[in-house]
């Protein structure tokens, strides 16, 4: 492993505060205490890094680095920014905190059941203890794990958090570092796993005053979003250091169980160990000292199996990463939506082969991206791909921010969750998706430099231009589109609303209870379809008893056979149609026999049990 050194400041009661950064293109750094205006010279070590104890200085103590005796900045490791990214930093005690989570057990993977949540909005409050408030619908609901959008420090009140500047500090607006851990301890105590989003492709313009310090960007690659981070170019260990010790901290002094690093096919290194390998062996190495086990998951567009394949086969080491693919079947089938990145999706044989191999595009020819691409994940187990009917990038990066209720019928929103949580995969969910939502999830910014908005308002206009959506884009600067981003919980008062989530809690119990479920393996699950009927079949045969899942892709009832598998005969279990689901009661046959014929209703879900132990 390369160059490892604790940055920033950490505080040891009796000792006091160390300080660390690197600079290496400094000639002097001090630390300048806001509070007595005391100055701290910092001594040059080895490799730039400057450091210096002082034993006084403690827990809420304000500071910034002074460069040269000339520019102040805040602290580009710093753990708290409690006025904002463009004044100090404050000194935080991780020792403080009274954990009660000692005898939390961490989730396995197979096990989890992700619900995606952005803070600022899933909540009146739009903080965590607005989360902590409304963990009791989740536990009821069946959720194992959420998984928080970013919460590193980023301009402003409102943000999604991919435009984060501190990625160690927590945003003071959600309640800082106490709120979060007061959410995680909270969400351990509840049986439920956190997971949390960090960006290491990128940081955001306002506040970034990363250059300043030393060469953490590169000219050799760019980025959506700008110059790219050093990873492999001059100077680039320390800047891999720079990210491995954010990760670090959030596992070890904030009890998070999993990271899900954010677009890694942004993070740009033709180095001998590419530095996802490099932080994937850092973390077993935290595991060894905490005995504890942690997950990586990993965002990417690459359909590259490389990411979660073991070393020995050339691979990484992630744990998971999230499949596009299946997300894309699901939407254009649903949808019929046919332009940008959709166009390469919309068949069911499409979905079939995502639910049997992982990827639709395994180093097939892609018109979208006009070249061949991806590769085999069928000898990956089905645990290593998250999947999901919607998430904050698929529902936000729409112009008007439609979520999936906005766009199919009721009956299809069951049909969407029914393919998600009895697919074999990781499933998760984005907030609010479980009753329908009607709310949009927008994009919203809380920039305070105008050149800046503007410039956001335009990259906007034409990131959609690959899609042919019809409407005005609602402004991300104003605080309008923020408000009309939160949750309404319609299920509360909804009849329709509460028996979709009903469904989805059926779902999830079947899920948890399951033993074909349980375990998934895609090398166990049977999928036929039938693209005239659009009419899709599933037998989980992993464990017994078998399940057997028909869904009707279709908006016409459809007749469809029951597979003949040998000896079995199936008794019904869980069907979207039925009145409590908000349905129309019409049913189908309590039990079915092999080569039976049966008529499917419009947009449905039916599972089956298998009668004998097979």
């Amino acid at each position: 492993m390369s160059i490892t050194r604790e940055i920033g400041a950490h505080y040891t009661p009796g000792n006091g505060t160390l300080f660390t950064v690197w600079a290496p293109s400094a000639g002097q750094v001090d630390v300048v205490l806001k509070d007595n205006d005391k100055i701290i010279p910092l001594q040059r070590e080895s490799f730039s890094y400057w450091t210096a104890l002082s034993e006084e200085t403690g827990p809420g103590a304000r500071y910034t680095l002074r460069l040269d005796e000339d520019m102040e900045r805040p602290d580009p490791a710093s753990h708290f920014q409690p006025d904002g990214v463009h004044e100090p930093s404050a000194v935080v005690d991780h020792t403080s905190f009274q954990w009660t989570d000692k005898n939390w057990k961490p989730l396995p993977l197979e096990d989890y059941i992700i619900y995606e949540l952005h803070v600022g909005t899933f909540s009146e409050e739009g903080t965590f203890q607005g989360v902590i408030n409304k963990l009791p619908e989740l536990v009821d609901l069946g959720i194992t794990t959420i998984e928080l959008m970013p919460v590193a420090q980023f301009p402003g009140s409102r943000n999604w958090g991919y435009d984060g500047v501190y990625p160690s500090a927590v945003q003071e607006s959600y309640g800082g570092p106490e709120g979060l851990k007061k959410l995680v301890d909270a969400c351990h105590a509840a049986g439920i796993a956190v997971v949390l989003d960090v960006v290491y492709n990128h940081l955001g313009p306002e506040g970034n005053y990363l250059n300043d310090f030393g060469p953490y960007f590169t000219n050799k690659y760019n980025t959506p979003w700008g110059k790219a981070l050093n990873f492999d170019d001059a100077h680039s260990d320390h800047v891999r250091n720079f990210f491995i010790q954010n990760a670090l901290m959030w596992l070890r002094d904030y009890h998070i169980d999993a990271l899900r690093l954010d677009a890694v096919h942004a993070i740009l290194d033709t180095g001998a160990k590419h530095f996802l390998q490099e932080l994937q062996e850092h973390v077993e190495h935290l595991e060894q000292q905490l005995g504890r086990h942690f997950i990586l998951i990993a965002e990417s567009d690459l359909n590259d199996v490389r990411i979660i394949n073991p070393v020995e086969k050339g691979g990484y080491g992630l744990a998971a990463q999230w499949s596009d693919d299946f997300h894309h079947a699901v939407h254009a089938l649903l949808t019929k939506e046919d332009t940008g990145y959709y166009s390469d999706f919309g068949k069911l044989e499409q979905l079939q082969k995502a639910l049997q191999h992982g990827f639709v595009y395994d180093g097939l020819y892609s018109e979208h991206r006009k070249r061949t691409f991806g590769s085999d994940a069928t000898a990956n187990p089905a645990r290593q791909f998250v999947v999901c009917a919607q998430n904050h990038d698929q529902v936000g990066n729409r112009m008007l921010g439609e979520r999936l209720s906005q766009l199919v019928s009721y009956d299809m929103l069951k049909v969407a969750a029914g393919l998600v949580l009895l697919s074999p995969f990781t499933p998760m969910l984005f907030m609010g998706e479980e009753y329908g939502e009607e709310n949009p999830f927008l994009y919203f910014v809380s920039h305070s430099d105008k050149d800046l908005v503007e410039a956001v308002r335009n990259g906007r206009k034409e990131e959609f231009s690959a899609f042919a959506w019809q409407g005005e884009e609602p402004d991300p600067q104003s605080e309008e589109t923020f408000h009309q981003s939160k949750l309404q919980r319609s299920y509360q008062h909804r009849e329709k609303n509460r028996q979709l989530r009903d469904f989805y809690k059926a779902l999830i119990r079947l899920r948890k209870s399951a033993p074909a479920l349980t375990r998934p393996d895609k090398a166990r699950l049977h999928v036929s379809s039938d693209s005239h009927t659009q009419v899709l079949q599933m037998i989980h045969s992993g464990e017994s008893p078998y399940l057997y899942t028909l869904l009707n892709i279709s908006n016409q009832p459809q007749k469809t056979r029951v597979v003949k598998e040998v000896g079995a005969s199936w008794k019904l279990v869980l069907g979207s149609d039925e009145d409590r689901y908000g349905g129309t009661g019409i049913g189908l046959p309590q039990e079915l026999s092999a080569g039976q014929e049966i008529e499917l209703p419009p947009a449905s879900v039916t599972v089956y049990q298998s009668n004998i132990i097979l």
